[in-house]
C-alpha cells in the first residue's frame, strides 16, 4: 500500500482549480485509461505510476498537488482500474513497461518527469533506464528489494487470482483483502508481530478503492506479480537519470530504503514524514516538488 492513499477522499479538484480530467489513449492491442490535471501550467510534464493494487484515482490527491505548477498525467497500469488486461496469464514486468511507454507516446510527451510508487516504482525504473534522453527527474516512492525467500513467500501468498463466484464472496475478499493491507505487513500474517501502526483510512476511502480493485478483479493480481518477481538489484544500477529516492516514516517498505539506496549512490534519498495529515502531506509534496524543481533536497 502506497502511502498517498491515506490521504484519499472523494472528488479532488487540483490546487490550482483545475478539474481532474479522465481520458483514454490507444496503444498496441488496448487502452490506456488516465487521469490528468494542470494542462496549462507552465513546468515540465510530470507523469505518475500508481501502486497496486488500485488505480490511478488513489494518486488523485498528489496529482491534485502537483498540477499547480506543472502538467501531471497519471495512467492506470495495464489490468487496473479502467485499463486493458495485460495479454498473457503471466505477462513479465516489460509488458506494463511497454504499455506506459505507448501510453506516454501516445500523449505527446517528448520530455517529462516521472513518479513511481511501490509497483509503480518498478516500472518508473525501467522506464527511466529506457529514456534516459526523456526522462528529466525521477522520484521513486518506496522500493522493495526481497530477499529469494522473500520472493518466493510473496508470490504464494499475497496476490491470488480472483475468480467470482455466485454467492458474492470474491467481493467479501477483495474488501478483507484491501483493509488488512493497512493493519499488517503482509497482509496475509495477522498477528500482532505484523501489525502496522498506521490506523485505517476511513470507510469512504476504502470504498473508493474496493470500487476501483474489484472491477478489475480478473487482472489486478498480474501487475503485482509482476512487480514482486522483478529483480531490481541488476537494475536500480542502471538508472542514469537525476532520481530521488523516498519513503514515508509509515511506509511497510522503508526498511528497505537503505540497501536501495546503495545501489543508486549517486541519487538523493530523503524520508518523509508521510500523508497522513495535512500537515505531513504539505511536506512530503513540498520535498518532491522541490527536488523536481531542482532545488536542494536534504538526505536523510
Amino acid at each position: 500500500m502506497s502511502s498517498p492513499e491515506a490521504v484519499l477522499g472523494g472528488a479532488h479538484p487540483a490546487a490550482s482549480g483545475d478539474p481532474v480530467r479522465r481520458r483514454f489513449v490507444d496503444i498496441p492491442g488496448g487502452q490506456v485509461h488516465l487521469r490528468q490535471a494542470g494542462q496549462e501550467r507552465p513546468g515540465r510534464p510530470l507523469v505518475m505510476l500508481h501502486a497496486s493494487p488500485g488505480s490511478s484515482r488513489m494518486l488523485v490527491p498528489l496529482l491534485s498537488r502537483f498540477a499547480a505548477t506543472r502538467p501531471v498525467f497519471v495512467p492506470d497500469t495495464l489490468g487496473n482500474g479502467d485499463s486493458s488486461p495485460p495479454p498473457g496469464d503471466a505477462p513479465p514486468l516489460a509488458v506494463f513497461v511497454d504499455a506506459h511507454c505507448a501510453a506516454i507516446d501516445a500523449l505527446g510527451l517528448r520530455q517529462f518527469d516521472l513518479y513511481g510508487t511501490h509497483t509503480g516504482a518498478n516500472i518508473a525504473c525501467e522506464i527511466a533506464i529506457r529514456w534516459p534522453d526523456r526522462v528529466g527527474r525521477l522520484i521513486l516512492d518506496g522500493v522493495s528489494l526481497y530477499t529469494e525467500a522473500e520472493r518466493d513467500e510473496m508470490l504464494r501468498c499475497y496476490a491470488p487470482p480472483v475468480v467470482p463466484r455466485e454467492d458474492g464472496s470474491h467481493l467479501l475478499w477483495i474488501w478483507t483483502f484491501i483493509r488488512d493491507a493497512f493493519l499488517f505487513w503482509p497482509w496475509y500474517k495477522r498477528d500482532a508481530a505484523h501489525l502496522r501502526a498506521v490506523g485505517l483510512p476511513d470507510a469512504d476511502a476504502l470504498h473508493d478503492k474496493f470500487v476501483e480493485v474489484v472491477k478489475a478483479a480478473r487482472t489486478y493480481h498480474l501487475s503485482y506479480r509482476a512487480a514482486i518477481g522483478y529483480r531490481k538489484e541488476d537494475r536500480l544500477p542502471l538508472v542514469r537519470v537525476p532520481t530521488l529516492l523516498v519513503c514515508a516514516e509509515t511506509d511497510m517498505l522503508l526498511a528497505y530504503l537503505d540497501r536501495v539506496a546503495a545501489l543508486m549512490p549517486g541519487a538523493r534519498r530523503v524520508t518523509m514524514p508521510g500523508f497522513a495529515d495535512e500537515a505531513s502531506a504539505r511536506r512530503s509534496t513540498a520535498l518532491m516538488a522541490g527536488f523536481l524543481d531542482d532545488d536542494a533536497v536534504p538526505a536523510s
